[in-house]
């Protein structure tokens, strides 16, 4: 697989710095090592679901994904349909790939309780994988993951706008995800981020699964992410590829779709297409690519031209005033 020239596109922080070596980065959707996924893991050991994807994310100067599961041995079911709890030792796959740190921030990291997810920090810690989107406090659970990338400070914050009851909302003295329900304090996260770090990038849990197009809520939270000092959105739980819209020539992926994942008796053979979304930070700004994924037997797979153009296409159709290339470079339409 060839990584792509990206074509580069305006605005970011950290302008009037001396040039620089050439920072990149790689996003991935939905990690579930659960059920189907968490099977093969005992057939095939923690490193299979990540075999085909790793040799490129470990290229990356940082990797990042969504991890949609507590990581532990303990801890009561929550009532609801689906719950997943994914056992420690399958951690090292994410190691494996290269992935640096993931966001918490989602519907399932409370699947079993404020003691499985407090056992899942302790874990990645274990494993040197960061995290943010959830703590033992708000505090906690808002503050982003930050890497510093030859010279330049990383920041990634992790929240959800899709949690399954309020108790799962951290608080001021209590453990949880972060809420993306209300404003605050997502928004002054983000300024205070914007401040002390070169780049700040938001990871959001929100809209609604398998549909093709954001909600109106999400296109607006958005923009104000964005006036708060982000330089760029991802977003996940569509379990689906959605559209890329630019908003004061900064990126908005809403929806990365799933990455390492069960195949979705509800969502169809859309489950099953996803990406992987790199981007570029040197002189020029920031610049985006993306690499079709096909997930097989709960496996990403890099795929050939007929898929790739396919997926290119599909994109194209969904997103506002963003441009994907035949090749996958993504740039905001004039």
């Amino acid at each position: 697989m060839i990584l792509l020239l990206l074509v580069p596109a305006a605005g970011v922080s950290g302008q009037g710095a001396a040039p620089q070596e050439e920072i990149r980065l790689a996003f991935a959707g939905d990690i579930l090592l659960d059920g189907f996924v968490g099977e093969q893991i005992a057939k095939y050991g923690v490193n299979f679901p990540f075999q085909k994807v790793a040799p490129v994310m470990k290229k990356a100067d940082l990797a990042f994904a969504n991890l949609e599961t507590p990581v532990s041995v303990r801890g009561e079911a929550a009532g609801k349909t689906f719950v997943f709890r994914s056992k420690p030792a399958a951690l090292a796959g994410l190691s494996y790939a290269g992935i640096d740190g993931v966001t918490l921030a989602n519907n399932h990291i409370l699947d079993y309780g404020r003691t499985a997810m407090l056992d899942t920090l302790t874990h990645l810690d274990r494993n040197k994988i960061g995290h943010t989107g959830a703590g033992s406090n708000a505090e906690e659970a808002f503050k982003p993951y930050t890497k510093t990338v030859k010279g330049k400070r990383i920041a990634i914050l992790g929240a959800s706008r899709v949690l399954s009851d309020p108790s799962w909302y951290a608080g001021k003295n209590s453990p949880g995800a972060a809420s993306a329900y209300k404003d605050e304090p997502l928004l002054s996260a983000i300024k205070k981020s914007a401040k002390e770090n070169d780049y700040t990038i938001v990871y959001m849990h929100w809209n609604q699964e398998f549909k093709d197009y954001p909600e109106a809520y999400a296109r607006k939270l958005a923009r104000q992410m964005i006036d708060s000092g982000a330089d760029i959105i991802l977003g996940a739980h569509s379990h689906c590829l959605m559209g890329i819209e630019y908003y004061k020539h900064k990126p908005i992926y809403y929806s990365l779709g799933n990455f390492v994942f069960n195949r979705s008796t509800r969502g169809g053979d859309k489950t099953l297409h996803t990406m992987l979304v790199h981007f570029t930070i040197g002189k020029s700004g920031v610049t985006s690519s993306i690499t079709p994924v096909k997930i097989i037997g709960g496996q990403p797979n890099f795929m050939g031209d007929a898929y790739n153009k396919e997926t290119v296409r599909k994109l194209n159709q969904l997103s506002y005033n963003a441009k994907i290339s035949p090749g996958g470079v993504v740039s905001e339409k004039p």
